[in-house]
Order: C-alpha cells, then sequence, then structure tokens
C-alpha cells in the first residue's frame, strides 16, 4: 500500500464523520465582525492622516516664523583697522 493511498483512507475516514453543526447567526456574527475591523481600520487611517496634517502645518508654521534657511547674524564685529 502505498502512503498516498493511506493519505486518501484517512481522508475519507475524516469526512465520513458526522460533521459539526453551522450555528444559525455565524453569517451575521461574521458580518458584524468585518464591520468594526473596517471601521476601526478607517478611524485609525483617519488619526493618522489628521496627525499627518497637524505635523505639516505645525512645521509650516514653524518654518515661516524661524526661517532656518537665513544665516544668523553674527554676534562678533569684524575688528575696525585703519582709523
Amino acid at each position: 500500500m502505498s502512503g498516498h493511498s493511506r493519505k486518501e483512507d484517512e481522508v475519507r475516514r475524516m469526512l465520513d464523520l458526522p460533521h459539526p453543526k453551522v450555528p444559525v447567526d455565524l453569517t451575521a456574527r461574521a458580518s458584524a465582525h468585518g464591520a468594526r475591523l473596517l471601521n476601526r481600520r478607517r478611524t485609525w487611517r483617519l488619526l493618522l492622516w489628521l496627525l499627518v496634517t497637524v505635523a505639516v502645518v505645525a512645521f509650516t508654521v514653524w518654518a515661516s516664523a524661524a526661517e532656518p534657511w537665513t544665516v544668523p547674524p553674527s554676534d562678533l564685529t569684524p575688528p575696525l583697522e585703519g582709523w
């Protein structure tokens, strides 16, 4: 007897057993669970976009006030020579 037919016999025996009963409300519960997951993902995505938007606005306000692209004024004055 080959290994392949032994596996087939085992599968046939498993399929001959009585099948468990499926709950009547399984579809409704699965749909409700899926809807909750989608709402949760949508909420997290919205919060992430809100956080990114707030960060971009905060950076823009800071950059326009601090002007980090300009050279800061020197604290030292050049020496006066030739007076």
